[in-house]
């Protein structure tokens, strides 16, 4: 990946908004439990950083998708990964399918206010009882004259508590099961729409995360984005850039996990010298920093496959699985020098070891990416192919 030097000014950008904007606050906002997406979402939208690879029709600035491969690295310097994985939903997660199969008056409604800031969004897929066995749903759309009517519910959304809309998957007919879906646009504020509750997370606490009843919510069919049925296949198409989404956002956060172990360990005296100087932490750290290099090497090759318009599954897969794995391995090693200091919520490395966990479950699990990886390998057992 070729970074420009417009490229360099985006991040330099960015990182000032970030530094002045967001880490000041983070540690309030992981107290309280939430962050003021509202306030927050406008003061970006206003600097075009929620929309910097969507339509400039819409507000957007109509770049290609090096530059949000690019915001998705440089949000990993948030000192909270709770609003980092916010800010992603709002820009990669519940505007993908939109953009790019939505009507124009469907565009203008919900999208352009999201790049604008003056919509959160969030995005309503996984249930209670299918989480990353997406087919698996049970909410419903049932087609009543110009109307949907949604009942079910979701789990686990991010944004829910301060969503205006939710980009929803429901099933809108009876055939298979990977061809009965349709995606929706949803007003959180609609009759029949409720949040159940708000959940109490293990980490990335400044996210409100919610599970969403729908009862008889009724809205109309204009706000079904692209062809009815192809709710699944749109799905799929934006969890790939979810999930390339997900590798990218960790990489300065993982890099930034070890530099605090470096300079903690190097002021950490033990038996009379510091930490740092034990060759098994010295050499593990070094080892971390490889990996971390390895993954970006995965990133950017699937970047720069996207950008050609090739199917980037095999990679976006590889690297969720990998950042997966690294979001174990890395705070979790680097905790271990800390001591007792590590355990204590106060340190970063303690909040990375919570946030970076969810790595290896959201947007599809570890076991699901191998699953993935051998069906395209062709080495799952004959009748697990799906």
């Amino acid at each position: 990946m070729l970074y420009t030097a417009e490229h360099e000014e985006v991040r330099r950008s960015l990182h000032r908004f970030i530094e002045a904007e967001i880490n000041p606050h983070v540690d309030a906002w992981e107290a309280a439990g939430i962050f003021p997406a509202h306030e927050l979402f406008r003061k970006m939208g206003r600097m075009g950083f929620l929309g910097l690879t969507k339509p400039e029709a819409y507000g957007g600035q109509g770049l290609d998708y090096s530059y949000g491969l690019l915001m998705a690295e440089e949000l990993g310097t948030i000192a909270a990964a709770g609003v980092t994985m916010a800010i992603g939903v709002q820009t990669d997660m519940a505007t993908p399918a939109l953009a790019r199969f939505g009507s124009d008056a469907l565009r203008r409604e919900f999208l352009a206010p999201t790049i604008a800031g003056e919509m959160v969004a969030c995005l309503g897929v996984s249930e209670a009882g299918a989480g990353s066995d997406v087919a698996a749903i049970r909410t419903t759309a049932r087609r009543d004259g110009d109307d949907y009517v949604i009942d079910g519910g979701k789990m686990w959304t991010t944004n829910g508590t301060q969503a205006d809309w939710m980009c929803l998957l429901a099933n809108t007919g009876d055939g298979p099961r990977h061809r009965n879906k349709s995606l929706i646009c949803v007003p959180m504020g609609a009759p029949g729409v409720t949040v159940a509750r708000k959940l109490d997370k293990l980490g990335r606490r400044c996210s409100d995360t919610a599970q969403i009843h729908l009862d008889g919510v009724r809205v109309p069919v204009r706000y079904r984005i692209g062809e009815e049925g192809h709710g699944f296949t749109y799905q799929m198409l934006q969890f790939q850039e979810e999930r390339l989404w997900a590798a990218a956002a960790c990489l300065k956060a993982h890099e930034a996990t070890i530099q605090a172990t470096i300079d903690y360990t190097r002021d950490r005296m033990v038996f009379g010298r510091p930490v740092l100087d034990n060759q098994v932490v010295h050499f593990r750290l070094a080892e971390l920093q490889t990996e971390v290099e390895l993954l970006r090497a995965l990133v950017y090759r699937a970047a720069e496959m996207m950008l050609a318009g090739e199917d980037v599954t095999r990679l976006a897969t590889m690297a969720k699985l990998k950042a997966g794995r690294l979001g174990r391995e890395v705070p979790d090693a680097c905790l271990q020098y800390w001591g007792g200091m590590g355990y204590m919520t106060e340190t970063r490395v303690s909040r990375a070891f919570r946030d970076q966990r969810l790595t290896s479950i959201g947007g599809g699990a570890d076991e699901i990416m191998l699953t993935v990886l051998a069906k395209l390998m062709g080495t799952l057992p004959r009748g697990e192919a799906r």
